[in-house]
């Protein structure tokens, strides 16, 4: 158990190259609305932060590649 508390102390600390702290995905739908935002940026033009060919993979799953490899910046709001 403290090993996993430790893990996710580590990922909540984890920092992108701008040197801002990325928060940690805390449930799939979560994770699915950042993507739908993300994939509508690619559709209107936004450069894509992985490898990725826009004429042959669909913008979700490019988007769904950014989150994983952690090239996403966002904030988590309270309300």
């Amino acid at each position: 158990m403290v090993e996993q508390v430790e893990n996710k102390e580590e990922a909540q600390t984890e920092e992108t190259s701008t040197g801002k702290a990325i928060p940690e995905i805390d449930s799939k739908y979560r994770m699915i609305i950042l993507a739908a935002q993300r994939s509508k940026q690619l559709q209107r033009g936004a450069t894509p932060r992985v490898d990725a060919d826009m004429r042959k993979q669909k913008p979700t799953r490019v988007a769904m590649r950014e989150i994983q490899k952690k090239k996403i910046d966002f904030d988590i709001l309270e309300s």
